[in-house]
């Protein structure tokens, strides 16, 4: 048999693959050329079912990173996550999170406490439930692909509103005993970032490891950082259905934080510090073990088993007196007052096991897939100690602990799903997940002088079901539908007694309510990648503090209660058009241009705040992109830009609390670019070219109080090298 020409290219992203055919004589095999097209620059979205998991009729996004013009070395979340319509992003480089948190359609963005935020299909965040907030996240030079799948992800990932967010980190090197990657990274305010990573294959054993190490002088006096990334993975490949594996993860880092502003401090200097003396460490560790088994070709059965310890410790001139509070010596001791100190314990083991099963009915192949999740965590949050007058990190205390609380979460859920494809074209995809979940709280706290205990136990069981449909009028597009009840359980803070006469509603209920997508995706030949769709979620029982009358005395007190429910709604978009390849599909280079855009309205529905916008949530997010490629050459010049929102309920413009007041819209410019030669590469960028003065976020707490500015114009170079 005799190909005159085979040129294949595996699609990871859009699948669109085309076979043409002619007769040469009446004596010669078919020429067959096999062409796939590669149609978009990173994004796609995933297929109907991966590695045992259903993604059939949801809305999902995937991302490889290595295809992106970025910033990694600081994982410029802006650059490298921007393309997802609708993706809020809270910017805190400034005080030395470099992990900014993520949400999507008008949630909370802070430490991603929304997201159901994995590394390699595993949990990263310190509890599933009750501290679901990630100070951890890989290096962006250490992963392959970012897998998000939005609201509809709780029957089969947990019951998450903001959906999924899966980061992958590259794997070993097929065909190589060993590889080494080093990669050098210099930049604007001491940046020094040096990422090294191994791998290789021998026999059947596989293995895959990197350190990074980082060091920043800061945007702001005050906010040093220094960090330990590292990883390792040794996988054994017992045979063609089977292979085991132990991963470990770590994070050591030293920040430095200078401290929130208040709005006058924020408008007369984006990059004064309020704060000389506080400091953060979070160090993290996560060691998983996993076994992958395929007994046939239609089945599949997956293992995943981590025990996650970490913590946080953090000594800092508290929130007293808010962010225009100074932190200055004393003048007649020449010392400063005691700092506050706080330690964090966060540990969780949790196991999930997968099964998958593909089955014909009728003349079409279906797919089935289950699994269960079981987690224990037990978390130790000590605070409010006195601290020293010193300005160094230290931990030690005066006398004793403000609060010593331990906390406990248990949670036991199975979850089944099914593709039904009813025909070639049309799939109907139902589901249900069943959580039982149990928290505990006790230990002491002193507010206002007072001592107060606390011995919290809730047990409770929930539901969740979903269904989605997909119909694919064509090989390379579809229409899909999905809704998908969701859950965010009463964490730990809500446990913890606020006030000495402050209360807890004693019918105090976790918030509930469900998401739903409509969408139109697809991609034509390989120049045009487009998803248009639009949301509508709604999220009850939203927990908050407000005041409340004694009926008998007719003092006021607060009390913490299920105080609103609020509806998020609206379009989420994402065209990208490579204009050279729709005139010339075979050329050698690429002009794209991309647009991901969403319109957001987020408002409660009922409550005192019946009206207002929703914290945090900007009503339009629109980042344009263009990118240059070649072979050897690639450049992206992105724009951003962020509509207002407001710090809390209220929606008020300014106020002495730290957290409420207006956050106003921003455009920000980043440019990057990468230049490869065989096996070295150059990069290159420029991050807020315009040099725009603009914060995310207004916290009531640690790393402020205050506005936290985001980073002003910043430049970086890189030299990359395999070998």
């Amino acid at each position: 048999m005799k190909f005159n020409k085979i040129m294949f290219t595996l699609l990871a992203l859009a699948g669109l693959q085309t076979i043409e055919a002619q007769e040469n004589t009446e004596n010669s095999l078919k020429e067959v050329i096999v062409k796939g097209f590669k149609t978009v620059n990173g994004i796609g979205h995933l297929p109907d079912s991966k590695d045992g998991i259903i993604y059939a009729g949801k809305k999902s996004e995937i991302i490889l990173v290595d295809s992106l013009d970025a910033n990694k070395a600081v994982n410029n979340t802006r650059q490298i996550l921007g393309r997802i319509p609708g993706l809020n992003i809270v910017e805190t480089e400034s005080s030395g999170f470099t992990a900014n948190g993520i949400a999507t359609r008008g949630l909370n963005p802070s430490q991603s406490v929304e997201m159901n935020t994995r590394q390699n299909g595993y949990n990263i965040s310190a509890d599933i439930y009750g501290y679901n907030e990630s100070y951890y996240i890989p290096p962006m030079e250490a992963v392959n692909r970012i897998e998000l799948v939005r609201g509809a992800a709780s029957l089969q990932f947990g019951s998450q509103f903001g959906g999924l967010v899966n980061y992958v980190t590259k794997d070993a090197p097929k065909n190589k005993p060993f590889e080494f990657i080093t990669s050098q990274t210099i930049g604007s305010y001491g940046l020094f970032n040096s990422f090294n990573s191994v791998g290789g294959n021998y026999k059947k054993i596989s293995y895959y490891g990197f350190l990074q190490y980082r060091n920043m002088e800061g945007y702001r006096p005050n906010s040093q950082q220094s960090q330990v990334s590292g990883f390792g993975k040794i996988q054994y490949n017992h045979s063609e259905k089977l292979n085991f594996g132990v991963e470990y993860s770590l994070l050591r880092n030293k920040i430095k934080m200078p401290g929130g502003l208040t709005d006058s401090l924020f408008y007369a200097n984006p990059k004064a510090s309020t704060r000389a003396r506080n400091w953060l460490k979070s160090p993290w560790n996560i060691i998983t073990a996993y076994a992958n088994y395929t007994p046939s070709e239609n089945s599949t059965l997956s293992v995943k088993s981590i025990y996650l310890f970490s913590g946080r410790s953090l000594v800092w001139r508290n929130e007293d007196g808010g962010a225009g509070a100074t932190d200055d010596t004393d003048p007649i001791t020449g010392t400063y007052v005691p700092r506050e100190v706080g330690i964090e314990k966060m540990n969780n083991t949790t196991t999930e096991v997968r099964y998958s099963q593909n089955y014909s009915l009728g003349n079409q192949k279906s797919t089935f897939a289950s699994g269960v999740r079981q987690s224990y965590a037990w978390f130790k949050r000590q605070g409010g100690g006195e601290g020293t007058t010193n300005s160094d990190f230290d931990l030690s205390i005066i006398g004793d602990w403000g609060y010593d609380l331990d906390f406990t979460t248990t949670n036991l859920a199975p979850f089944v799903e099914n593709i039904f494809k009813v025909s070639k074209n049309f799939t109907v995809t139902p589901g249900f997940r069943f959580e039982y979940l149990r928290s505990t709280a006790k230990g002491h706290k002193e507010v206002e002088g007072d001592i107060q205990l606390t011995g919290e136990v809730r047990n409770r069981t929930f539901a969740l079901a979903g269904l989605g449909l997909e119909l694919k009028p064509g090989k390379n597009t579809s229409l899909y539908a999905n809704i998908s009840q969701a859950y965010r359980p009463i964490d730990y803070s809500q446990l913890e007694p606020f006030g000495t006469s402050s209360k807890i509603d004693p019918n105090l209920k976790d918030s509930k309510g469900f998401n739903s997508d409509i969408g139109y995706r697809g991609t034509i030949r390989n120049y045009l990648n487009f998803d248009i769709g639009a949301f509508y979620m709604a999220y009850n029982n939203r927990i908050g503090v407000t005041l409340a009358t004694n009926p008998i005395t007719g003092d006021y007190y607060s009390v913490r209660k299920n105080i609103a429910n609020s509806v998020h709604q609206g379009i989420e978009s994402y065209i990208e058009f490579n204009i050279i390849k729709y005139f010339n599909s075979q050329s050698d280079f690429g002009l794209s241009i991309f647009n991901s855009f969403s319109y957001i309205d987020a408002k409660y529905t009922t409550g005192e705040f019946k009206g207002k916008r929703v914290e945090a949530a900007a009503e339009t997010i629109n980042r344009i992109g263009l990118i240059f490629n070649t072979d050897k050459l690639s450049s992206t010049l992105q724009y951003n830009y962020v509509g207002d929102a407001y710090g809390d309920a209220s929606n008020v413009m300014t106020s002495e609390d730290p957290v409420a007041g207006h956050i106003p819209s921003y455009t920000v410019w980043d440019w990057s670019a990468s230049y490869k030669l065989n096996n070295f590469a150059i990069k290159l960028g420029a991050n807020n070219l315009a040099d725009k003065s603009y914060f995310t976020r207004r916290t009531d707490e640690y790393p402020g109080p205050g506005i936290i500015p985001a980073v002003g114009r910043s430049f970086y170079l890189g030299f990359t090298a395999k070998f």
